[in-house]
């Protein structure tokens, strides 16, 4: 009898501290070369350094499969990231090699490697969190960088986001609504003489249909005269129904599930109990309509909300946390607070609002919301205890995967899509800070 293949041995590798992959078995070299990238430098293979950071911030082996693209042919595999001091180790099971697919635009676009060689000096593309998975060589050149470094790095390192004259930033928009962009203007954040550019993407889908970042291209502001722009392919502006239909089920599951202890249909059960049913489902209905927003333009309809009771629902859903740091949560005595906006909106900024209040307090210390209604418009404010931020970031944390003092909880999203819907609504948020003196971030909405 004929034995059984045995399991060919795993691919080794190791990334430092510092994000760089500095072992690699062959084939995981030739990976990180095929990606433009090298042993010693930054791991430019989106798909595993995505897991690689998830181990260390967690600092608890990660296993994930993950799919990788080669020049030739994609690669699906198991990849084991292993925290060990301040490396990473990397285990990688269950290489195999298939034909790569093809661009997964093609059927729309045509294939890139069809197209104009002159159209591809501005080309970009990033993944669903907008780590750059490519970018031209001649755009690398432009921005004044070196392209292995920056693959596999978030975008918003090499390129600032710029608002437009309306005070949106159109790539952001699109992220958060997984659709297609153009006129996002964007500034050299290294080198690059200080070009400015203007970027377009379109929508890449994975092969379950999922949204998995953007294809785009740049155009150089300072085009000399007569050079042909960069326009971006018609696309239709479709929302990913298949990501959303698979977001909404589990948690219209879980918010029934949430509602039959709240109501205690299956028989007695502890106040408390219930109590944390109850935060469980006004959590999940906070998720969905987080998830619902995301697939909606912000419209110009208005209606009537009350800031306070949105206040005081939003606190609902962060007071678990609170208890967990030992931060109290004060708010203000304050009747109805009518303003114009979307209710769904305001929670998921308040949310933000109070809840980076909470991470940034000291233990012991107290939140405070307070409430006002003056020229117009009504406003709350979300004040904590904690280290202040400094003045010349106060701008610069409402950038995308920007963090106050620079730290690594979050994502550094939370405040840009905040502000994003607060100027939708035809409102703001600002921030009142300076170090060692807490810090007040002010929602303001017109009155209603």
């Amino acid at each position: 009898m004929a034995s059984a293949p045995s399991e060919p041995p795993p691919i080794l590798g190791r990334v430092d501290s510092a994000g760089r992959l500095i072992e690699a078995d062959p084939k995981l070299a030739a990976l990180q070369a095929d990606a433009g990238s090298g042993l010693g430098a930054v791991l430019a293979i989106p798909q595993i350094a995505s897991i690689v950071r998830l181990a260390r911030r967690l600092g608890v082996p990660v296993t994930r499969p993950a799919m990788a693209a080669a020049a030739e042919r994609d690669i699906d595999l198991i990849v084991n990231a292993v925290p060990e001091g301040g490396d990473v180790r990397l285990i990688l099971e269950s290489w195999s090699e298939r034909p790569a697919s093809g661009p997964r635009l093609a059927p729309l676009f045509g294939s890139v490697a069809d197209s104009d060689p002159e159209d591809q000096r501005g080309q970009w593309s990033a993944d669903e969190q907008l780590r750059l998975i490519d970018l031209s060589l001649e755009f690398a050149e432009m921005l004044g960088i070196n392209r292995g470094e920056v693959i596999g790095q978030p975008l918003t390192r090499i390129l600032k986001l710029e608002e437009d004259e309306s005070g949106e930033m159109p790539l952001l928009a699109a992220l958060a609504s997984r659709q297609s962009f153009s006129g996002q203007r964007v500034s050299g954040r290294n080198g690059g003489s200080g070009r400015s550019f203007l970027l377009s993407g379109e929508v890449l889908l994975a092969s379950d249909g999922s949204f998995a970042g953007f294809e785009g291209r740049a155009e150089p502001l300072d085009s000399p005269p007569g050079s042909p722009p960069i326009e971006p392919p018609l696309m239709s502006a479709a929302i990913d129904e298949a990501l959303d239909e698979a977001l909404r089920s589990p948690i219209d599951r879980i918010i029934q599930c949430a509602d039959l202890i709240i109501d205690r249909s299956d028989g007695p059960l502890r106040s408390d109990y219930a109590a944390y049913a109850a935060d469980i489902s006004a959590a999940a209905r906070h998720l969905l309509s987080v998830i619902r927003s995301m697939g909606e333009e912000p419209g110009n309809d208005r209606a009537s909300v009350d800031l306070a009771a949105l206040a005081a629902e939003a606190v609902t859903m962060i007071e678990a946390l609170a208890e967990s740091r030992n931060v109290a949560i004060e708010a203000a005595a304050s009747g109805p607070l009518p303003a114009k906006g979307d209710d769904r909106g305001v929670i998921q900024i308040l949310v933000n609002l109070v809840g980076n209040a909470v991470r940034h307090s000291p233990q012991g210390s107290s939140v405070r919301l307070s409430f006002a209604s003056t020229a117009g418009m009504a406003s709350v404010t979300v004040r904590d205890e904690g280290a202040g931020i400094d003045p010349a970031d106060h701008e610069r944390i409402f950038e995308r995967f920007e963090r106050a003092g620079g730290g690594d909880d979050g994502t550094g999203l939370g405040l840009a899509i905040a502000r994003r819907l607060a100027r939708s609504m035809g409102g703001d948020i600002v921030v009142d800070s300076a170090p060692g003196a807490g810090a007040r971030f002010t929602l303001t909405l017109p009155s209603a």
